[in-house]
């Protein structure tokens, strides 16, 4: 299967630790260990590197077949596991209380007493009372979620299966039950702590089992001492799976639940749908990651909402003109569905991941606009020089042909919300019009850097900022950009240059063979006619050494052979690398065709400003009219 660059089909995934349930823990920062778990307590340490596992169980007792008050341990099917990121090396296994490991699973301990309601009568086989099932996986009265704070050394959360939240604050030592009061027999699905303050926390609960589909979020802001209900605005039947806050803008909550993800601006005070393209399925999860809000499903893949930035700057919706300050992209050479209009996109590729887009997206607001109205974007560089400019209104004189240039994208002037994505590239070179070159006429990408965005409609004009990053994945330093960009935009300058003679010339040497076909058969036009016909031959002549008028597709080089400007642009698109890094010979090829490039323009000033002009003398003088400029 041919896949455009940066796409990442299923052979891009690589088994890990674990089995079909539980969780996966790792080191962000050195994740070549990871521990992985399934049913009824198993957990492996997976070593990437090595690509095999060690088996660590705390208590490799084969529980098949027991009743689950016998068991040692009882754990979830999805037994909770964590990594620390206040204690090196230290991670967190969930069964009916806390193991604690901090040597890979070699050794295990106890870091808390029984943490659930541990009601006997309800640990029975087959996962009794609630999930009847024949393999002991489902055992009840076990630990369903653990997070560590991420503000505090020591702070740990739980929540069980059977309704209970507990909270210790000095690394296990003690406990506290901080269930919400009147909280009744349920599955704490997931816990949050607010990026924002260690002492506020989400839970989100459900109680499907009790055949109870009522939404049941709540808040605490004082370590669980109080909390409020905060699921008004999630209709009955969404029973909640997860809450997450962003990590930005305080009080922006995400839910998931049994049908799509809601949205909350205030805290929890009130929720909407923030379904968008999703598909109808219950979330199982959310996570706030980089700017983007990653949602897991139950059988409909992962998806990923890029545009966290675009949310976190949200406010009422107004009738006015707004333009919202863009993420900043980072340098990279793949491709995505998202790159182009909004309106084409899908949501989905049924052989790959969809790539988030791989320029600057840009969104602005507008009123209701006349058709006659327009609006325009134009992108600078920090010292002020434009980048590159779009409008809504089309390019009324561009003609497609084949082996030209693609037109300018057109921006989208809808009353509300638009979107726009700059593939951070300098300004399309345009082609010959009718000639076909083998090339690419796409601008070079801008290097890294800060870059302000104007939108203007009318008299009104909205600014702002944002910053093109580096590939971290690339070895380049800022002078190493600076000397690309140099060398890229003289050459597209040159080729613009080029083409823009050829195509003014072309149409003059058009015009002075139909003025010469008029002319009258008389001994007063002989001197015209004759200065005329040679002034034509250079201009074919010249026409004929810049471009190759005959060709119409890939293969007609063979009989037709490239001319000048072709070579020129082979140039400009092999020098255009992914890693922007000029090789010696393209520098010193470069020179060979500057050189060449003196001599035809040189050629081409010459009939410009003086054959023509001189010729047109004569033309006027005999009363026959002029060669004129368009």
């Amino acid at each position: 299967m041919n896949l455009p660059p940066g796409a990442f089909p299923p052979r891009s995934w690589a088994p890990s630790a674990g089995g079909e349930s539980a969780f996966l823990a790792f080191d962000p920062d050195d994740p070549r260990h990871v521990l992985g778990g399934s049913y009824l307590g198993t957990i492996e340490v997976f070593d990437s590197k090595a690509n095999a596992g060690t088996k660590i169980m705390a208590a490799p007792i084969q529980y098949l077949g027991r009743e689950s008050k016998e068991m040692k341990y009882r754990f979830n099917w999805n037994a909770p596991i964590i990594w620390s990121k206040h204690e090196p090396n230290t991670y967190y296994h969930g069964a009916q209380l806390l193991l604690k490991t901090t040597d890979m699973g070699k050794t295990w301990t106890e870091v808390s007493p029984d943490l659930t309601r541990n009601e006997k009568e309800k640990q029975g086989k087959g996962g009794g009372p609630y999930t009847n099932e024949a393999v002991g996986a489902e055992n009840y009265g076990t630990l369903s979620y653990v997070i560590e704070s991420t503000h505090e050394k020591g702070v740990i959360w739980t929540g069980s299966d059977d309704g209970l939240v507990h909270l210790t604050r000095d690394g296990g030592a003690t406990w506290k039950n901080v269930t919400p009061a009147g909280l009744t027999e349920c599955l704490i699905n997931a816990i949050e702590v607010s990026p924002h303050d260690p002492a506020t926390a989400y839970i989100a609960t459900t109680r499907y089992k009790f055949n109870d589909h009522t939404p049941a979020l709540y808040k605490t802001t004082d370590y669980g001492k109080t909390w409020s209900n905060i699921s008004q605005g999630i209709p009955q039947g969404a029973f909640t799976r997860v809450v997450r806050e962003d990590d930005k803008r305080k009080d922006l909550l995400f839910a998931g639940t049994e049908t799509g993800v809601y949205i909350s601006f205030n805290g929890g005070q009130e929720w909407q749908s923030f379904q968008l393209n999703l598909p109808i399925t219950p979330i199982t999860d959310l996570k706030v990651h980089q700017g983007d809000l990653i949602a897991a499903t139950s059988g409909r893949s992962f998806w990923i909402l890029d545009d966290l930035g675009l949310i976190r700057q949200y406010a009422d919706n107004t009738e006015t003109l707004a333009l919202y300050k863009p993420e900043n992209p980072v340098i990279a050479n793949a491709w995505s569905e998202l790159d182009g209009p909004i309106a084409e996109f899908k949501g989905s590729n049924p052989y790959q991941g969809v790539n988030p887009a791989t320029g600057c997206v840009m969104y602005y607001r507008l009123p209701e606009l006349k058709k006659d109205e327009h609006i325009s974007i134009i992108i600078k560089d920090a010292s002020g020089n434009v980048v590159r400019q779009f409008s809504s209104l089309a390019d009324s004189l561009f003609v497609a042909y084949a082996g030209g240039p693609s037109p300018e994208p057109v921006l989208s002037k809808g009353k509300g919300l638009n979107r726009f994505v700059w593939n951070l590239r300098y300004p399309t070179m345009p082609g010959v019009t009718g000639v076909y070159i083998e090339a690419s006429f796409d601008g070079h990408k801008a290097a890294p850097g800060n870059y302000s965005v104007v939108l203007k409609h009318g008299d009104q004009e909205l600014n702002t900022q944002f910053e093109i990053l580096p590939n971290p994945l690339y070895e380049l330093d800022a002078k190493a950009y600076e000397d690309y960009h140099s060398v890229m935009h003289k050459m597209e300058t040159e080729l613009t240059e080029m083409h823009r003679l050829v195509n003014s010339l072309h149409d003059k040497q058009l015009q002075l063979g139909q003025l010469l076909s008029n002319l009258p058969a008389d001994e007063n036009c002989k001197a015209i006619k004759t200065n005329g016909q040679a002034l034509l031959k250079q201009m074919k002549q010249w026409d004929e050494d810049m471009v190759q008028r005959k060709s119409k597709a890939y293969d007609d080089v063979e009989n037709f052979p490239n001319k000048f400007t072709a070579e020129y642009l082979f140039l400009i698109n092999h020098t255009e690398s992914d890693i922007p890094k000029p090789n010696n010979p393209s520098l010193d090829r470069l020179k060979e065709l500057n050189a060449e490039w003196e001599t035809l323009h040189a050629r081409a000033i010459q009939m410009l400003d003086i054959e023509i002009p001189s010729l047109n003398k004569q033309l006027w003088d005999a009363g026959v009219g002029a060669i004129w400029k368009k």
